[in-house]
């Protein structure tokens, strides 16, 4: 067998890399592997996770080396033999990294945002970007809105976010709190941080970023300064929040959401994204297949944790019923714990999307350690708001159903399976993204 073969082999099993350094070629000179994209990942989580797969592959005196160009550095290793191997790694925004791979000047992609669909159609001749083994979830990421620590606002609402930064509200008394002239902070036009924010606040409700709003390519330079400015307010990945006050934030009819670790983990907090590796099919470099192997492995998200974002590993958590919850979400909750992963769904179909994929596995891996095979789990399935409430509760228990039939190819014997609709929102059933977040399916275990 191969070595291309047998990565392919555990990237589609999720598996860990495991193979040698010496398996890996190392030719004399010039890097081994190329990333460009989101400086979100470059700047310290896509380097920190070449460094444990340089570890893990046996690679000595594994360090980073600053370049003379910002936000670029180069993650080196020695092998026994002394040769030694390079990464480079640039982080100047997720739209590079895409631009990168079309002029062959990058091996993989980091992204904090989807690819587009004008890149993927740039970029077919490297294969199928959008698919399975192309795009892969590294981490899952919270856009934190950041505020001065003595600024008294708790909580704002994506209509008002969307008037601040595009320059309507003008003054914090306009909002409720008091220090007058607000002053905008954001990241540049290359940013995935950016494309997000642009996408799930300003686009969705037609309005654009104010040109006044200062622009960073930097997210520790964007959050010290908000930190310093009693009138500033930014927004910016939730490792990046720093010595800032992140504020809760309501999407639609969801309830107010802080960026918390297990609300992110969901995906329920209104401004979550996920963050991607982009392998093309097409592509020939081991190095970037094992490093997206080694990502997805159990060590990688230990790594992605380490570096501040939410890692994919599934985990058991209690939930405080409140009364905004339907009853028999209540008593659900009293009995039992939620998984920290949500299934979701390709835009516009009941597939499950790469991500859902990905938790298939991960998520049955966690029933199959902990005994919880044999009818102890139960499926909770939502919806968007439907004309006729009926359908969106038929709809909510046949997403769950989708997710059942793969569970039960592994043996998975259901407790239960509940739809509840297009109750308990997570974000405005407004916008295309905010229904697909709606359109969610729920683990629980007893």
């Amino acid at each position: 067998m191969t070595l291309r073969v047998l990565f392919l082999l555990m990237l589609c099993a999720g598996l860990p890399v495991t193979a040698s350094a010496a398996d890996l070629p190392t030719p004399k000179q010039g890097p081994v592997l190329r990333i460009q994209g989101s400086n979100t990942i470059g700047a310290a989580l896509g380097p920190a996770l070449v460094e444990g797969l340089m570890r893990d592959q046996g690679l000595l005196k594994v360090h980073s080396e600053a370049q003379d160009t910002a936000n670029e550095l180069r993650v080196v290793g020695e092998t026994a033999q002394g040769r030694r191997v390079e990464v480079e790694v640039a982080a100047h925004g997720s739209s590079t990294g895409f631009s990168a791979l079309k002029t062959a000047t990058a091996d993989l992609a980091a992204s904090s945002r989807p690819i587009k669909d004008s890149e993927l159609l740039a970029l077919q001749s490297l294969g199928d970007l959008k698919s399975p083994r192309a795009e892969q979830v590294i981490a899952i990421d919270g856009l934190a809105i950041i505020l001065h620590p003595q600024n008294p606002l708790n909580q704002l609402d994506t209509e008002q976010l969307a008037r601040i930064f595009s320059g309507e509200a003008k003054t914090w008394e306009e909002l409720g709190g008091h220090g007058g002239t607000i002053h905008l902070y954001a990241r540049d036009d290359q940013s995935g941080t950016y494309d997000t924010f642009k996408e799930v606040v300003l686009s969705r409700r037609g309005k654009n970023l104010n040109s006044a709003a200062k622009r960073f390519e930097s997210s520790e330079q964007l959050s010290d300064a908000v930190s310093l400015d009693p009138q500033g307010i930014g927004f910016i990945g939730l490792p990046y929040v720093r010595q800032a006050k992140a504020v809760a934030i309501v999407d639609g009819q969801s309830q107010a959401m802080l960026p918390l670790n297990s609300l992110i983990a969901t995906e329920d907090y209104p401004l979550s994204r996920r963050l991607f590796f982009y392998l093309p099919p097409n592509g020939k470099n081991p190095w970037a297949e094992a490093l997206v192997a080694f990502a997805q492995s159990s060590r990688g998200q230990a790594i992605v944790a380490a570096n501040g974002f939410i890692a994919q590993t599934v985990q058991a958590m209690t939930v405080t019923p409140n009364a905004l919850m339907p009853e028999g979400y209540q008593a659900l909750s009293r009995h039992a714990q939620r998984l920290s992963v949500n299934f979701r769904f390709e835009e516009g179909s009941a597939t499950l999307d790469n991500k859902a994929r990905q938790d298939l596995t991960r998520v049955l891996d966690y029933l199959k350690q902990n005994e919880k095979t044999d009818r102890q789990v139960t499926l909770v399935g939502f919806g968007d708001a439907k004309s006729d409430p009926a359908r969106a509760d038929l709809l909510s228990k046949l997403r769950a159903m989708a997710v059942r039939r793969e569970l039960v190819k592994s043996g998975v014997v259901f407790r239960e399976i509940r739809g509840f609709g297009a109750e308990m929102p997570v974000a405005a059933n407004s916008a295309d993204e905010g229904r697909i977040k709606n359109r969610r399916v729920e683990v629980w275990v007893y």
